[in-house]
């Protein structure tokens, strides 16, 4: 027998319905409205005759045991078929309501961050088939939306409305996931959390902000941020916060650091050896456990074991109820060792080992934010086998409660995260199957010529270190380089600069700089021999899907070329300087600037329909910064022998030699812009 779905097609969801369902609901009724053209007809109540009926489940339907599972049941009655989406709770339902929707009205799980409708058609006929969903490999999977800075600067309004995050949270849960830390220290009375637990997520918190509370400084300010000295202060808050939280969905943080995300003892000295730290943390998540218990049955806790704190725990400093998950950490590189801490990079493994008992998880970057190397606008730069074997790999050391992905501003790392869907899903993915896949979803009147640019793109990275994860992501190509400028026009270039050591080792500041100059314009030749099949399978694509490959894919490669670019021009100017060249130094570093330009007229062409300004707010990575940096150094470059007339090149070098000895004064002082001397000057020197 076949069921049909078409415009007539009605669904019958539960009275007084829950928040989640609602949500759920609002989703599948829009849905139906993009494939069959018509707003859907939607009844309450048990009598209603509906073809679509979305409900609880009730024990002879054996619906599948455990959190979160529902059932698909086609079911006879007076000689018609329904079909029942059934489940033993509200995300359960959520999930079958959105399976429903992607499996058979099309709608892709990525489609808004994608710009990928669903195909309209007139009917849909799918087999009577029961089906029950599969238990997730991980109990807990979802997103941390961090260092989300374009969606903080997308829209107007601050802190971002629910029109930002209802998007987030619908992608989230349509990738099967349940558990979201919504954003990074946003103001306390925005629709994040709440919104998120509008809509069935579970809320889990920030590792430097234990339950959710308020941070203390802000709450106390001019008090001393110590539990030693203040522990009434700090167990009030705790308390607000578990008032507040008690009756929702909440993966409690455990946990004790400093104020702004450092360690406590770096402002309290007392706490002086590895003991005194391990045993204050250990008291006093012992003391938050307890106080949650005495408010919240069968709470749902966990423990951040993130830098210092999981050197504590191995060292055997840190002691913790087995009942609370363990959560370990990657580098941000997706390597899970302990991460880079300015130049020190001991690459500790951050795994459990097998004596480690209880519960455990992880926290994994496919997006990162660090000043050095990271890619936080630009796709994850390693290729999506090295995601795959290290995710595989903690899953069978044990790790497998729980699974938190750095995703972001979301819209760029739709392909890593689409990967990660699968793992927290199944346990496992086939990369090369995956991205297979992934392209055909993306591009379909593509070619698979396309999943070949995707596996280039991570080839072409620049690898800057001894180690498979040291590739650069887009923060490489500007805050060393802006750190370099800033060094030289203090006039420290008889110095080091020790905040690159981690990419240069320690050599003077001259070699640093051609250090980095040199691995950019190597890269160069890769970029630019990517970019052009890119753009050779543009004019063949439809116009949506090559809209798609310029966004998901063309501007990534920009954002590299237009980095390296600039990088290999700017150690050329300091190079000039250095001989005393300083024309020569002025042009290069304006040719520095145009290159950098490049990325961000890239962004901005990203930015069409409703993406509009989406990266007005890049102030990590900070393209524009950059540019504005260069900018400085070539106007500093120009007070070196154009000052103070500013007409002294353009005499010595573009002035024609009948003009230069008898042109009068007085008719020629009308100095040329700094980027119409650069041009001139360019043209003159052949570069």
């Amino acid at each position: 027998m076949a069921f049909s779905i078409d415009r007539k097609t009605i669904y019958r969801i539960p009275n007084n319905p829950t928040s989640p369902v609602r949500h759920a609901w609002e989703m599948v009724k829009r849905d139906h409205e993009q494939v069959l053209g018509t707003v859907p007809t939607s009844v309450l109540g048990e009598e209603e005759h509906a073809d679509v009926v979305f409900r609880y489940a009730v024990p002879e339907e054996r619906c599948p045991d455990w959190p979160e599972a529902f059932c698909f049941r086609f079911i006879m009655d007076g000689g018609r078929t329904e079909l029942h989406i059934a489940a033993k709770d509200d995300l359960g339902l959520v999930y079958g309501m959105l399976e429903y929707s992607g499996k058979h009205l099309g709608v892709d799980p990525l489609w808004f961050w994608a710009d990928l409708p669903p195909k309209r058609c007139s009917h849909i006929e799918l087999p009577t088939n029961d089906y029950d969903s599969f238990e997730p490999a991980v109990r807990f999977r979802g997103w941390f939306v961090n260092d989300e800075v374009c969606l903080i600067g997308w829209k107007e309004d601050y802190p971002p409305t629910r029109e930002v995050w209802q998007p987030v949270f619908e992608t989230l849960l349509r990738c099967g996931g349940n558990m979201v830390i919504p954003g990074t220290d946003l103001p306390k009375h925005g629709i994040h959390a709440d919104l998120a637990a509008e809509m069935g997520l579970w809320v889990t918190h920030h590792h430097a902000e234990p339950l959710g509370a308020e941070m203390f400084l802000r709450a106390y300010p001019g008090k001393k941020a110590s539990y030693q000295e203040n522990p009434e202060l700090f167990e009030t808050l705790w308390e607000e916060a578990i008032e507040k939280q008690k009756d929702r969905n909440i993966v409690w943080v455990l946990s004790f650091r400093g104020q702004g995300d450092e360690p406590f003892w770096a402002k309290d000295p007392a706490f002086d050896t590895p003991q005194k730290r391990g045993e204050m943390i250990s008291r006093v998540v012992r003391k938050q456990y307890e106080m949650i218990r005495g408010k919240v049955p069968d709470p749902k806790c966990s423990v951040a074991l993130y830098g210092e704190i999981a050197e504590l725990y191995k060292a055997g400093h840190i002691s913790i109820p087995d009942d609370i998950i363990k959560i370990w950490a990657d580098n941000g590189y997706g390597k899970m060792v302990s991460r880079r801490n300015n130049n020190e990079n001991l690459r500790i493994p951050s795994l459990p080992g097998p004596k480690d008992k209880g519960k455990h998880g992880i926290y994994y970057h496919v997006t990162f934010h660090d000043l050095q190397a990271s890619n936080h606008l630009a796709l994850f730069p390693s290729p999506t086998s090295f995601i795959r074997d290290e995710l595989e790999g903690a899953f069978q050391a044990g790790a497998k409660d729980y699974l938190l992905v750095n995703s972001g501003n979301i819209r760029p790392h739709i392909y890593t995260l689409d990967l990660v869907r699968e793992l927290w899903l199944g346990g496992e993915v086939d990369a090369e199957e995956h991205l297979r896949t992934f392209v055909n979803r993306m591009f379909p009147t593509g070619s698979v010529e396309i999943a070949e640019l995707y596996r280039d793109y991570a080839r072409k990275t620049i690898l800057y270190g001894p180690n498979e994860d040291d590739r650069a992501g887009d923060e490489f190509y500007h805050h060393p380089a802006r750190r370099i400028v800033g060094h030289w026009l203090q006039g420290r270039s008889d110095q080091p600069l020790g905040a690159l050591y981690w990419a240069t080792g320690e050599i003077n500041f001259p070699d640093q700089v051609e250090w980095f100059r040199r691995k950019c314009a190597d890269a160069v030749p890769g970029w630019l021999e990517l970019l052009e099949p890119i753009e050779s399978q543009l004019p063949g694509l439809a116009e949506p899907d090559r809209l798609r490959l310029k966004d998901h894919l063309q501007l990534h490669v920009e954002m590299h070329l237009s980095g390296c670019e600039g990088f290999d021009k700017l150690g050329k100017s300091y190079s000039a300087y250095r001989m005393g060249n300083f024309p020569l130094a002025f042009v290069y570093a304006s040719q520095a600037m145009w290159k950098y330009e490049k990325g961000l007229a890239a962004l901005k062409q990203a930015e069409h329909g409703k993406w509009s300004h989406f990266f007005r707010a890049d102030w990590l990575t900070n393209i524009s910064s950059t540019v504005q940096n260069m900018d400085t150094l070539r106007r500093w470059l120009r007070m070196h022998g154009d000052s103070p007339d500013f007409f002294l090149w353009y005499k010595e070098f573009i002035m024609p030699e009948t003009e230069k000895y008898i042109y009068l004064e007085n008719t020629h002082r009308n100095p040329l812009s700094d980027d119409e001397l650069a041009q001139k000057l360019a043209d003159w020197f052949g570069v």
